[in-house]
Formats: C-alpha cells, structure tokens, sequence
C-alpha cells in the first residue's frame, strides 16, 4: 500500500495558476512542496491551457520561483492544438495562426507551415490567446473557416486572471469566428482530452494524478479520461462549490495545499451513522440538509460532507447552498477557509 498520494501514482500533472502560483507569483509554500515531491521519486510535470508562453518561458518562470522543473517537464495547450492538426492533415500543410510565437513554434514542431492570411489557402486555423490578437487576425480567420479550414481552438476558458483582475479568455474570443461562420471549433485544452493525451505522451505516464483547484476544467478534465485527481483550494474552487460539484467534476482527493500529496490520504467511510474521515462525520437529512460534527482537522470535515453531500446530490437530484451552508459554517468554525 502506498504511504502518501504521491506514491500512488508514476506521475504528477500539476495545473499552473492557483495551484504553484497566482499571477506569476508563487503560492507560498508551493514551489517547496514540489522540490519535496520531487525528491521523494515523484515525475513532476506542469500542464497549462495557456498557449502564449513556451515550454521554456514557463520553465524559467517555474525555476526562478524554485519549482524543479526543466522546458520538458512542461506541456501546453498549444502543444496538443498541433499534435491534434498534425494528426488531421498532410505534412507541412498550412495553417493559419492566431494567437502568439508559442502557438506558431508548436505547429511548426509537428511539421505544419504557420501562414497568417486566408490568400495562402491554410488547411486549418488554429487560435490561442496573446495579448496581440486583434480584429484582422480573427478576420483573417473567419474567411478561412468559412473557406473550408479546420478550426482549433487551443482552449476554451471564457476568462483569464490578469493584474488589474479578470480580463476575457480565449474562449471569449474564439466566439468571434464561430459566431461569424457557425463553426464551433475542436478544443485542445481542458477539460477536452487531447491536452492529457499530450501530457501522457510526453511524460510516459503510465498510472497519472491530475492536480488543479478548478472543477470544471481540470478536474472535468481528469474525468472525461479516467483520470484520479487532487483539487487543492488555493486557487478557483472553494469548500462550497467542491460539495455542490456534479459527478463530471468530483477529485478523488481534497486538499487545502500540495503538501497532502506527501502525506497519507485519510479513509473517507460510509456508515451506518452517515460518511466519516478522520474524527468528523457528515449526515443529510430526509430534506437533504447536510449537517457535519467533529473535532480536529477540518480538511477531514470537508471530505466527510463532500462525499456525503456528492451521495445527496444524486439520490435527490441536485443540492442547492442552502443545504450545506450550516455545515460549512461549522468547519469555517473550525478553521476551513471556505
């Protein structure tokens, strides 16, 4: 039996923003929690929608926060874009590029032609988020997918965190061209496979952990391939929204940091008496109310209510806050961040 997550599985795909750090700034203790994972044997790699940084902008980035990482150990969504074109058309066909040197430098490493207009005739259009992007590339765009291009879209997050806050996401912008030509384009990224499928490849992985702080993203993702997976509640998703997730979007595992992944993961049992982990036990009632009691670690709270209001949820049909707000009361009480 294995003695910490880690241990379970041959490799670690950690998400980037809201698991290692937040606005290009390290979470604390984060970077120190990965050089631990690395040292205790774990393969550590990185998996990101963000298509307008390089493998190597995103490795250094990671070293000098003092994550151990090499440019290998990185995989992106402009990545999986090119691998899924490559896959559809001929050698060096041509593709039109919207987006940054990222997505371009990917196309070309799967030996595809980059062109930047509709004249050059591209067998597809793929787009990836940069700050550049403007009308006349999506323009250029919509003429050649209403000419019959492919369209790829390297990721669909409808927004993306910036320094002044949230600012539109490439699945923003990619309406543009779909609403223009009434083509809806393949995605890439997550929570589509294609982006874990590059993971696999790349990494080798034979048994994976899918790590993130996003349900419908990288945890959707870790389900539609059958992946196990770890939310840590440092980034997006909160102990409410993890306890009113649908089945798509359920972790294996919950975790207030990267730490839980070098220690033992507590039973989370189903009895007689309601769901229990650690010295916690969480019950709902016939109305579906959940209520949760106990005493020492509240992450343990969390995962009794979790798994007993996941079990709720699918007997009744649905949970709406109102049924776990008591409960997540008491384990804010008892020092939950919720």
């Amino acid at each position: 039996m294995p003695k910490t997550i880690a241990e379970a599985y041959d490799v670690l795909l950690f998400d980037l923003d809201g698991v290692v750090y937040i606005g290009g700034i390290a979470i604390p203790g984060a970077p120190e929690a990965l050089q631990k994972a690395k040292r205790s044997g774990a393969h550590v790699a990185y998996v990101t929608n963000n298509a307008s940084r390089t493998p190597a902008a995103v490795a250094a980035l990671l070293e000098g926060m003092g994550a151990p990482v090499t440019e290998a150990d990185v995989v992106t969504s402009a990545q999986a874009a090119a691998r899924l074109l490559a896959d559809k058309l001929p050698p060096r066909s041509k593709v039109l590029v919207i987006g940054g040197t990222a997505l371009r430098l990917a196309v070309r490493e799967r030996g595809l032609v980059p062109v930047s207009t509709a004249t050059e005739n591209p067998a597809a259009v793929v787009q990836g988020f940069a700050p550049g992007v403007n009308y006349g590339n999506l323009a250029e765009g919509g003429l050649a997918v209403r000419a019959g291009a492919i369209f790829v879209a390297t990721n669909a997050d409808s927004t993306i965190p910036n320094a002044r806050g949230t600012a539109p996401g490439n699945g923003s912008l990619i309406q543009v061209i779909e609403y223009a030509t009434g083509t809806v384009p393949v995605v890439a990224g997550k929570p589509e496979p294609p982006l874990h499928r590059e993971s696999v490849i790349r990494t080798g992985a034979q048994r994976p952990l899918v790590i993130g702080d996003r349900l419908d993203t990288d945890i959707e993702a870790a389900y539609n391939t059958g992946t196990d997976s770890l939310l840590v509640l440092t980034g997006v998703d909160n102990p409410r929204t993890v306890t009113l997730a649908p089945q798509h979007r359920r972790p294996t595992y919950i975790a207030e940091t990267l730490d839980a992944l070098l220690q033992p993961y507590p039973d989370v049992s189903v009895t007689e008496s309601g769901v229990t982990c650690g010295d916690w036990t969480a019950t709902a009632d016939e109305a579906g109310t959940l209520s949760v009691t106990g005493t020492g670690a509240a992450i343990d709270g969390l995962r009794a209510l979790a798994r007993a209001a996941w079990s709720a949820h699918d007997k009744r049909g649905g949970l709406d806050a109102a049924q776990v707000a008591a409960a997540l009361d008491t384990l804010a009480a008892a020092g939950l961040r919720i």
